[in-house]
């Protein structure tokens, strides 16, 4: 026992002691209007690195009619909380292809949850309040992070080598940027969303139907 804990030991001094670096940068929002001034919904990664992640947690609540917050960043095998502060129901869904979920009819103080296992972007919506509406971005790896509401974001601890890096908003595509990160010290980059072009389309239920005319509760 004192053996196998000595290795375990030495495995983690070693993973401490790789080469790292850390991306940092800026990304840019560019609305129909011009610059957004508010990024914190904009998701960062980096592709490339092969490690997996520990499995966290995030906290969606459903209050006011409403999620929040509307994006949330979670590792393959994090879960996602939706507690409901409302004294309605909601019913909490998602047809994102393998991280299809659907948490039935719950109002406060119950809480539903799900263990997302595969990466993508998985689109949440209430099945009785079309208006609700929200994002779970799930990464494979550890190196991920949302964007200060300044657009200025830091990804540590990233293992040198070159890799690409992607920033990520409900309203536009994916930009990217080819790094090399250093074995030590930080590289900087700085990526443009451009949603001038996006036109919201209203999403359907739970069963691929339209809404009822009319909000229900």
């Amino acid at each position: 026992m004192r053996r196998a804990s000595m290795g375990a030991v030495l495995t983690l001094a070693a993973a401490a002691a790789a080469p790292a670096g850390t991306v940092r940068g800026r990304v840019e929002l560019v609305d129909k209007g011009g610059k957004s001034a508010d990024l914190g919904d904009a998701v960062v990664w980096v592709e490339g690195p092969r490690v997996r992640p520990q499995p966290s947690s995030a906290v969606i609540t459903m209050k006011g009619k409403a999620f929040s917050p509307r994006v949330a960043v979670v590792p393959v095998g994090g879960t996602v909380e939706f507690p409901n502060q409302d004294p309605i129901f909601h019913n909490v869904f998602s047809v994102s292809g393998e991280n299809r979920f659907d948490l039935d009819l719950y109002k406060r103080p119950k809480m539903g949850s799900w263990t997302f296992l595969h990466p993508g972007v998985v689109r949440v919506y209430c099945n009785i309040h079309p208006q609700m509406s929200a994002v779970v971005v799930v990464r494979d790896n550890p190196w991920f992070t949302k964007a200060a509401s300044d657009g200025t974001f830091a990804i540590a601890d990233v293992p040198a080598g070159r890799y690409t890096v992607k920033a990520w908003n409900e309203r536009t595509d994916e930009p990217s940027r080819e790094v090399g990160v250093p074995a030590e010290g930080e590289v900087e980059v700085s990526l443009t969303l451009d949603a001038s072009g996006f036109k919201r389309v209203p999403h359907k239920n739970k069963f691929g139907k339209d809404y009822a005319e009319g909000e229900k509760y």
